[in-house]
């Protein structure tokens, strides 16, 4: 499994020991450090010594969530990889064990999304939840989806190896339902399952700063996203607009501006892809058919503030 780490080192280390913690299944815990201060390197090193369970590696920057994730998980060679934020742990000691268990159970899944509940009361963390808003009722059952939130979450490696792992030029952002599109389209399927818990410490305010360059990338990822599987520039103005209406009634229309050329520039170095009829349906019966109607997804995916702002 794999942790990313950039300071940050108490939480760091509480993720680590939640991983080791966990029995009932072979595992090794790889956690990629990606630019650290030298005092809280050194406590990532000191909860890694002299096992033979885990390892710590340093890698020469900071390669973003989409690198470091890739970079981790080519490090290693179990049949099931699975990625816990370094600000979470796992909910008991057999988590691990039933997310691979959900995957043997069923050979045509290419990924299990975990339940992100609050560290502190285990009420459902509402800035993690990554689905449409009217499954959020579902949250402690099964569905299938589109994605899964990166948090918490396992992947069959051969699922994993089949669609190319993470796109390295998202950095942040989207790269889960990047991830996701590539693996349905070749024939495999997302579960989320809400009995598999994570439990997630850091505050809202500290995990969106959408004043910084997190819009920036939200917004330019998932236009590139849309490039890549064959969308003019004309079909992405409306998806276009509406994250511009949304960034300026956030204070952020400046990142919106910003994402348009950068997600052209990353498109049109991307190879053009087209999604076959099959992916279409899964997407319209496992997503698109519960984002309501067009005023529904106005009011919730246009007006509406974003996560921890209000």
């Amino acid at each position: 499994m794999v942790i990313l780490a950039l300071d940050r080192a108490q939480d760091t280390v509480a993720a680590i020991t939640s991983a080791l913690a966990q029995i009932g299944v072979t595992r090794h815990v790889i956690v990629v450090d990606q630019g650290s201060r030298p005092a809280n390197l050194a406590l990532l090193a000191a909860a890694v010594e002299g096992r033979s369970d885990a390892t710590l590696v340093q890698l020469d920057r900071n390669h973003g969530v989409a690198g470091g994730r890739n970079r981790g998980t080519g490090l290693g060679h179990g049949r099931v990889v699975v990625a816990l934020d370094n600000d979470a742990e796992f909910d008991e000691v057999h988590t691990l064990a039933r997310a691979v268990a959900a995957l043997d159970a069923d050979p045509g899944l290419a990924a299990v999304g975990f339940r992100i509940v609050r560290f502190a009361d285990g009420a459902d963390d509402l800035l993690s939840w990554g689905y449409p808003r009217s499954l959020l009722p579902r949250a402690a059952e099964t569905f299938e989806a589109a994605t899964f939130v990166g948090a918490g979450h396992a992947i069959r490696r051969r699922s994993w190896e089949e669609a190319g792992g993470y796109d390295d030029a998202l950095f942040f952002c989207w790269e889960e339902f990047d991830f996701c599109l590539r693996a349905i389209e070749h024939g495999w399927r997302v579960r989320y399952r809400g009995d598999i818990v994570v439990r997630h410490k850091v505050s809202g305010e500290q995990r969106f700063a959408w004043s910084g360059t997190r819009w920036f990338h939200f917004v330019r990822n998932r236009l590139y996203i849309e490039r890549k599987w064959g969308a003019s520039q004309l079909a992405l103005l409306p998806r276009f607009c509406g994250y511009l209406l949304r960034g300026v009634r956030n204070g952020v229309g400046w990142q919106t501006l910003r994402a348009w050329p950068a997600a052209m520039r990353l498109g049109g170095r991307a190879e053009r892809r087209v999604l076959s009829t099959a992916a279409r349906s899964y997407l319209d019966q496992h997503d698109m058919a519960h984002r309501g109607t067009l005023l529904a997804r106005l009011r919730r995916e246009v007006l509406a503030a974003l996560p921890g702002r209000g």
